[in-house]
C-alpha cells in the first residue's frame, strides 16, 4: 500500500474535486427525503460538510444543482446502456433480457432509484426541469429499447408491434418499481405489496418477452389475427 501523502496542498485539491459528487450525494438524499421544494440549499451545504458559498460554486441556483443530480445518478446510467445495447450479440430477447436486468439492478439498488420518486412529486412545479429530464433520460432510454426492439422485429425474432407502447409497457413497471421503494416501502406501509425486485424484473421481462415472439400465422388465434 502506497505512503499516504503529506502534502496539504495534495490533499486540499483531492478534497476539492470529491465535493461535486459529495454536494450531489447529500442533495439527492435531502431531496428524496424532504422534497425539492422544501429543501434550502444551506441544508445541503451543510450536509455535505461545506459553506453555502461553495455549494454555490459549484452550482448556481438550486434548479442547476437537481440537473446535476439527475445527470450524475441516471445520464450516467444511460450512457453505459446505450454502450451495452450497441454490444448486445445473440438472439435479442435473450440480449435484451440480460440488459435490462441488470441496468435496472444497478438503477434500483443504488442511489439513482430515487430520482423517479424525486421528478414525479416535482416536475409538475418545474418545467424546465421536465425539459432537462425528457432530453437526458426518457428519450435516450426509450431510444435503447426501441432500436432493440427494431433489431428484434426485422430479424424475424419478434411479432411487428407498436415501438412506443412495447417500450411503455416494458419501462413503466420498472420506474413504479423505484418510486414504490422510496414511498410505501420506505415507510413501511402495505408490506403485502413489497416484491424482490429481482425476480420482478426476471419474471416481467419474460412475459413480455414471451408476448412477443413470433410464431406462424395459423398459431396465433383468429381474433388476434
Amino acid at each position: 500500500m502506497p505512503p499516504l501523502s503529506s502534502d496539504p496542498c495534495l490533499f486540499r485539491r483531492r478534497r476539492k474535486d470529491a465535493r461535486p459528487a459529495e454536494l450531489l450525494e447529500a442533495a439527492l438524499t435531502l431531496f428524496v427525503e424532504k422534497g425539492f421544494s422544501a429543501t434550502r440549499s444551506e441544508e445541503v451545504a451543510k450536509a455535505a460538510g461545506v459553506s453555502k458559498g461553495t455549494l454555490y460554486l459549484y452550482f448556481p441556483s438550486k434548479e442547476e444543482l437537481l440537473k446535476a443530480v439527475i445527470q450524475h445518478f441516471l445520464g450516467a446510467e444511460i450512457e453505459a446502456g446505450i454502450q451495452e445495447a450497441a454490444a448486445a450479440d445473440g438472439p435479442t430477447a435473450q440480449a435484451m433480457e440480460q440488459l435490462l436486468v441488470a441496468w435496472w439492478t444497478r438503477i434500483y439498488e443504488g442511489p439513482a432509484s430515487g430520482v423517479f420518486k424525486l421528478v414525479i412529486t416535482e416536475i409538475r412545479n418545474f418545467p424546465e426541469i421536465g425539459d432537462f429530464w425528457v432530453e437526458r433520460v426518457v428519450r435516450p432510454g426509450e431510444e435503447i429499447v426501441s432500436g432493440l426492439l427494431r433489431r428484434g422485429i426485422a430479424r424475424g425474432e419478434f411479432a411487428p408491434v407498436d415501438i412506443d407502447f412495447a417500450v411503455h409497457s416494458m419501462l413503466m413497471p420498472m420506474i413504479l418499481l423505484c418510486v414504490h421503494k422510496h414511498s410505501f416501502a420506505a415507510c413501511g406501509i402495505a408490506k403485502e405489496l413489497d416484491l424482490d425486485p429481482v425476480a420482478f424484473m426476471k419474471a416481467h421481462f419474460r412475459l413480455i418477452f414471451t408476448g412477443l415472439q413470433a410464431r406462424p400465422a395459423e398459431s396465433i388465434p383468429r381474433a388476434a389475427a
